[in-house]
C-alpha cells in the first residue's frame, strides 16, 4: 500500500511549527480531480513551494494534515492515489486493512507513494503530533470513446453513507482510473457521477445501499 519513491526532500533543514488541521498549500486552476494545482500566492517563495518542487509534477492538492496523538481516522479507500511525506511523528502509522499490515512511518525525507484504494486508517499511537504532507494524485481520464454516463446515490438517508461507500464503490472507482476506462468523475453532494466503459461496470458490486443510473 505505502512505497518509498527516490523523491526526496531535505526536510532537516526546515523547523516546522504546529498547524491547524488541514492546511492546503495550493489552489486548482480547473477541475479538483484532472486538473494540476497551483502553489497559493501566500506560500510562493517558501519551504512549501521548495519542498513540493521535489516532487514530478502535474500535482494535485496538498495539505498538511496534522493527528494529535491517541488519534485515529475511521476506516475508508479513496478514488486518488496519494504522495506522502512524514515530517513529524512516532509510533504513526498507516494500516492496510485489506491486507492487516502495519506500515511504520518515518521522518526520512522521502515522498512515499500510497495505493488509497486499499482500505486503510491512518493512526497516531505516539506521544506528538503526527504531521503529514499529503498530495493527490491527479485522475487520468479515459482515452476511450465508447462510453456509458453513470450515477450513484444512495437509495436512503444514512448515518454511515461514507463508510459503505468508501468500502463497496470507492475501491472500484480507483481501480477504474487506474486502468484508464473512466473519466468525468465529480462529486456532487450524496451522489457521484462518471463516464465509464460499459464493460468496467460488471465489477461494480452495489449494495442495496446504493441506486445506480447509467444513460
Amino acid at each position: 500500500m505505502l512505497e518509498k519513491t527516490q523523491y526526496f526532500a531535505d526536510i532537516e533543514k526546515y523547523f516546522f511549527v504546529r498547524f491547524d488541521d488541514k492546511t492546503i498549500l495550493n489552489k486548482p486552476t480547473g477541475d479538483f480531480f484532472y486538473d494540476p494545482w497551483i502553489i497559493k500566492d501566500e506560500y510562493k517563495g517558501t519551504m512549501w513551494e521548495e519542498i513540493l518542487s521535489t516532487l514530478p509534477e502535474p500535482q494535485g492538492e496538498a495539505r498538511i494534515i496534522v493527528m494529535e496523538p491517541g488519534t485515529t481516522y475511521m476506516a475508508h479507500s479513496d478514488i486518488d492515489d496519494r504522495w506522502h511525506l512524514n515530517l513529524q511523528g512516532n509510533e504513526s502509522y498507516l494500516i492496510d486493512l485489506d491486507n492487516l499490515d502495519m506500515h511504520s512511518l518515518h521522518k526520512d525525507g522521502y515522498w512515499y507513494t500510497m495505493d488509497a484504494g486499499r482500505k486503510h486508517v491512518a493512526s497516531n499511537f505516539g506521544s506528538i503530533d503526527r504531521i503529514q504532507l499529503v498530495v493527490r494524485q491527479l485522475l487520468k481520464p479515459t482515452v476511450e470513446k465508447d462510453l456509458v454516463e453513470v450515477t450513484i446515490k444512495p437509495t436512503k438517508e444514512k448515518f454511515d453513507y461514507r463508510y459503505q461507500f468508501d468500502k463497496h464503490i470507492s475501491p472500484w472507482l480507483n481501480k477504474a482510473n487506474k486502468e484508464g476506462v473512466m473519466k468525468d468523475f465529480a462529486h456532487n453532494g450524496s451522489s457521484v457521477s462518471f463516464k465509464v466503459v460499459k464493460e468496467a461496470l460488471k465489477d461494480l458490486n452495489l449494495t442495496d445501499d446504493f441506486k445506480i443510473t447509467t444513460s
